[in-house]
C-alpha cells in the first residue's frame, strides 16, 4: 500500500514539474535582460545592440540592460555569455568576427561558434569600405590595387588589433589582391585612423560606420565599398564590383545569440522582439544613417542565421589560417 501512495507521488510530483516548466516560461520575461556586448561602448556593434536593445525592451516589457564585456577580439565576453544559463536573462550580440573568424584566429577557443548557441536572427550589416591617406598616390581602386601589389612590404596597412573587423577583412582583402602590406597593429579603430589622416599608415578596411565621418569629411579616401550596392550613407563611393573588384564583397554583421539550450518559446519571443525592433521606423532609420544594413525578413531568423555562421566559418578559416601560419 505504501509503495503504491509512494509512486501516485510521486506521478504526481512530475506532472507538476512538467506544468511549472511552461508555465514559468510563459511568464517570461518576468525581469530585465542582459545583452552582452563583446566589445567596449561607442563602436559599431554596441551602437547597433543599444538602438535594437532599446525597442525590443518596449516589446518584451522588460529592460534589456547592455553589459560590455571586451577582451580578445570579441571572445571574451561571448565565451562568458556561452557559459550562462540558458534562460533567455542572458543574451548576446555577436559578429562576423566572434562568430565566423574567431575559430581560425584563437586557439583553445572555448565555444564553437556554429554548436554553442541557440541563434536569434540577424540584426544588421555594416559593410566594409577600402580607405586610404588623403596623399595616397592613387585615382581609382584599379591604380590603388596596381600600387598596393607592387609595394610589397613598403606599403603600410593598419588594423585595430588581432581578431578584429579591420584584421580580417584586411587579410581577406591581402589574399584576394595577392598584396603583402606590412601589418601595423594599433589598439583600436581609433588611433589607426588618426595616423591615416596624418599620412603615417597607408590604408585599411574597416566597418562604414567607422570611417564614414572621416570620408564625408575629406580627411581620408575611400576607394570602393565592398557590397553589391552602393550606400544611401556614402552615395560617391562606388562597389567593389564597379571599381573592379567583385571578389571582394564582405560585411560586418551583428546578430543576437544566447547560450545553447534556450526554451523553444522563450527564443520565439526574443525573436518575435528583435523582428519588431527591425520593423521600428527609428531604429530603422538610424541604422541606415550609420550606413548599415536591414537585414530582410528572410535573412533574420534562426535558420537563416544558424546558415550564415556556418558559412562564414567555412568562409573565414582558410584565408585567416593560410594568413596566421605566413606570420601576416
Amino acid at each position: 500500500m505504501r509503495s503504491i501512495l509512494t509512486r501516485r507521488l510521486a506521478v504526481l510530483g512530475l506532472a507538476a514539474a512538467a506544468l511549472a516548466g511552461p508555465a514559468s516560461a510563459q511568464g517570461y520575461p518576468e525581469r530585465p535582460i542582459t545583452m552582452i556586448v563583446p566589445f567596449a561602448p561607442g563602436g559599431p556593434t554596441d551602437v547597433i545592440a543599444r538602438l535594437v536593445a532599446e525597442t525590443m525592451s518596449r516589446s518584451l516589457g522588460q529592460q534589456v540592460v547592455i553589459e560590455n564585456v571586451a577582451g580578445a577580439g570579441g571572445t571574451t565576453g561571448i565565451t562568458r555569455a556561452s557559459q550562462a544559463t540558458p534562460d533567455g536573462y542572458t543574451i548576446m550580440m555577436g559578429h562576423m568576427g566572434t562568430h565566423g573568424a574567431a575559430p581560425a584566429l584563437f586557439k583553445g577557443l572555448k565555444y564553437d561558434p556554429a554548436k554553442s548557441f541557440d541563434p536569434i536572427g540577424l540584426a544588421a550589416g555594416t559593410p566594409i569600405v577600402i580607405v586610404a591617406k588623403n596623399n595616397f598616390d592613387a585615382p581609382d581602386l584599379k591604380t590603388f590595387l596596381e600600387a598596393v601589389k607592387s609595394g610589397g612590404a613598403k606599403i603600410n596597412q593598419a588594423h585595430a588589433g588581432v581578431g578584429s573587423v579591420s584584421h580580417s577583412t584586411g587579410i581577406l582583402f591581402n589574399s584576394i589582391v595577392g598584396a603583402k602590406p606590412t601589418l601595423v597593429v594599433y589598439r583600436g579603430t581609433g588611433p589607426a585612423l588618426n595616423d591615416m589622416m596624418a599620412g603615417q599608415v597607408d590604408f585599411m578596411t574597416d566597418q562604414i560606420v567607422n570611417v564614414a565621418p572621416q570620408i564625408t569629411g575629406g580627411t581620408i579616401k575611400a576607394y570602393a565599398i565592398a557590397t553589391p550596392e552602393r550606400s544611401p550613407a556614402l552615395p560617391n563611393v562606388p562597389t567593389t564590383k564597379e571599381a573592379g573588384l567583385p571578389g571582394y564583397e564582405v560585411s560586418a554583421w551583428n546578430a543576437v545569440f544566447a547560450p545553447k539550450g534556450l526554451p523553444k518559446d522563450v527564443a520565439a519571443k526574443l525573436d518575435a522582439a528583435l523582428a519588431k525592433a527591425l520593423e521600428d521606423d527609428n531604429t530603422k532609420k538610424r541604422i541606415l544613417e550609420l550606413g548599415g544594413t536591414v537585414p530582410t525578413q528572410a535573412e533574420r531568423g534562426p535558420a537563416a542565421l544558424q546558415k550564415l555562421v556556418e558559412s562564414e566559418v567555412a568562409r573565414w578559416t582558410p584565408v585567416l589560417r593560410a594568413a596566421v601560419d605566413g606570420s601576416q
